[in-house]
């Protein structure tokens, strides 16, 4: 069970501006990224559902981080069914992220008051999201669909939009900049973050120090008016 209600998970995200996602099938690795994240100011994590090991991983890093670091919000993402959802749901997530809209996840999750971010790459994608009780949308794939300039666009005649643009934002102060000050809640990083030579080369540290980093940067994109 969810240990994180929706209006919890919102907060903090939009607090510190930074989601990082990554797959990892190694448990001990997996691990080992959340703490990295977590120390660099990430408090809400995404375990992307892209591997046959992902349940028990997930299942095991919720068992693990209850008692190692209760703060960490741990969501899993590339979700794109309610049977999947609910499976992850009863495992312990605290949110539920999707490539795409499905309004049978966003029933489910509703139910039981869980944060849902369903991905969307259109106006009318994102206000349908919405009438479904969507907070927060996820932009995917966000340089795809246009980039900042598509979060400046949508947000012109509906400033109430929350948007998290996920694939293209990298790791870097220009890029962050960019997305936070077209109009972006927060950003998503996955490769660009926890990237795969990090990963081979156990660089926790970097990551740790990378997220930090990133934190940082949307803090003084959204600073300036």
């Amino acid at each position: 069970m969810a240990r994180f209600m929706r209006l919890d998970v919102i907060q903090t995200l939009l607090e510190i501006g930074v989601l990082p996602l990554f797959y990892q099938g190694d448990m001990e690795t997996a691990f080992e990224l959340v703490k990295a994240c977590a120390r660099g100011g990430a408090r809400a994590i995404e375990f992307t559902n892209r591997g046959e090991l992902a349940y028990p991983v997930f299942a095991e890093l919720v068992r693990r981080f209850a008692q190692a670091d209760p703060d960490v919000i741990l969501g899993v993402g590339s979700v794109i069914d309610a049977p999947t959802a609910a499976l992850f749901l009863a495992a312990g997530a605290n949110f539920i992220v999707g490539p795409s809209f499905n309004p049978e996840i966003a029933r489910l999750c509703n139910r039981r008051k869980l944060l849902y971010l369903p991905g969307c790459a259109t106006e009318t994608e994102i206000s349908t999201a919405e009438e479904f009780g969507a907070e927060i949308c996820k932009v995917f794939p966000g340089e795809t669909v246009g980039g900042p300039a598509f979060i400046k666009a949508v947000m012109a005649p509906c400033p109430w939009h929350r948007l998290i643009p996920t694939g293209g934002v990298d790791a870097s102060q220009a890029s962050i900049r960019e997305w936070i000050r077209a109009g972006a809640a927060a950003v998503g990083l996955g490769s660009k973050l926890v990237s795969a030579r990090a990963v081979a080369d156990q660089d926790y540290d970097g990551i740790a120090s990378r997220t930090a980093d990133c934190i940082a940067w949307v803090k003084a994109a959204r600073s300036v008016p």
